[in-house]
């Protein structure tokens, strides 16, 4: 039945790896390009939507500029980047032009994500994108990140844009059949997983290591994007862009490749902008009896806040944590710091006599909030 909800989705989002974009580092993979993009084609004559989440730039300006391996300072891998983005949308619009369809550049940040009024932004450009029947290709901005900013790897980026968008469901495209038990490279008994739930605790202990030596990611960062895909209600697929038609075949429903199965029901909007937040300005650290009102439901009141770490602004998203360090929520706070200091362990009636007015009774609000 599970198949059957990919054979059913209307919006997919699919991510492709440097390794398969750049045929490992020795150049744009056009054969590849072509196939994705004539996949993509024959989905969009059926009615779908398809995001498509690519990376590469990277690693073909390291082509480009004729680099025998990927830089490893900041400044040199932007630069890369900037050469590499201009010949990979080159590329892209020409293979998508070949079949009638246009392409759309979005580059993002994780800053773009974080701040509400750019998600929704960002979420009505696609969606716009959508409608006039453009195949939006993402991929993050490489040219001006920090470490403090970015997402790490396009999976976790594939997984936020499933999110943001409300996708179906996460196509991985990557260099391995999909998830085994064990890394098959080091263990010849290694099986594919046909199927499991995405966010079982197993799944971790069984990916395998790093990434190729075109890539950041590995198989690691793909369990954790099936399971931040989950939030939404997406199911993920994690399968070889090398197999035939991986695409159309995946979106038929066909059994390619290993499916990581939600079993989350969708979140709010808010509440999943929450979810995805990868940076968070501080931290809340609160009682035992703040933390069985937030499992039970509801809003976090001043009282429960044991103390405050870092500075931020009202309305800053801000993790929650037990007393011995562990996040159980995360949400916005009706107070900055500041205030938030001088009022914790206090009681909401005191709030105003404290701080000379008062914002609000709750330091988080439970619409605010959500458990993580």
């Amino acid at each position: 039945m599970s198949r059957d909800r990919l054979a059913c989705a209307k919006r997919l989002v699919v991510k492709v790896g440097s390794a398969l974009v750049t045929n490992n580092g020795n150049g744009l993979d056009l054969k590849a390009i072509d196939g994705w993009a004539r996949q993509i084609a024959q989905l969009r004559e059926q009615g779908r939507e398809i995001i498509l989440v690519s990376s590469g730039a990277v690693a073909c300006g390291v082509q480009r500029l004729g680099w025998g391996r990927r830089p490893k300072t900041v400044h040199e891998k932007q630069a890369a980047a900037a050469v590499g983005q201009a010949g990979l949308v080159e590329v892209y619009e020409a293979a998508f032009n070949k079949y009638g369809l246009h392409t759309a550049q979005i580059l993002l940040t994780h800053d773009d994500l974080a701040d509400r009024k750019r998600y929704l932004n960002a979420r009505a450009t696609l969606a716009t994108l959508l409608e006039l029947g453009v195949v939006p290709i993402i991929n993050e901005n490489d040219t001006v990140i920090t470490d403090e900013i970015k997402f790490g790897d396009n999976d976790t980026l594939g997984a936020l844009v499933a999110n943001l968008m409300e996708a179906d469901a996460l196509i991985i495209l990557t260099d391995q059949k999909g998830l085994y038990t064990a890394d098959p490279r080091k263990d010849p008994a290694a099986t594919l997983i046909q199927q499991a739930t995405a966010g079982d605790p197993a799944l971790e202990a069984m990916a395998g290591g790093a990434g190729s030596r075109v890539g950041t990611g590995g198989m690691i960062t793909k369990i954790i994007a099936a399971k931040r895909a989950a939030r939404s209600g997406a199911d993920t697929v994690i399968a070889s862009g090398h197999e035939i038609d991986p695409i159309t075949r995946l979106a038929a429903g066909e059994p390619v490749g290993t499916l990581l199965v939600s079993q989350t029901p969708p979140l709010a909007a808010r509440k999943q902008w929450l979810a995805d937040h990868l940076q968070l300005a501080g931290r809340l650290i609160l009682d035992n009896g703040a933390v069985n009102a937030l499992k039970s439901g509801k809003s976090l009141l001043p009282i429960g806040v044991k103390s405050v770490e870092g500075e931020f602004e009202r309305g800053a998203a801000v993790a929650c944590l037990t007393a011995d360090g562990n996040e159980i929520a995360r949400g916005l706070c009706n107070y900055g710091s500041g205030e938030a200091r001088l009022i914790a362990r206090k009681a909401t009636m005191e709030i105003e006599g404290i701080l000379g007015y008062i914002e609000e009774p709750e330091i988080i609000h439970r619409d605010n909030l959500i458990l993580t």
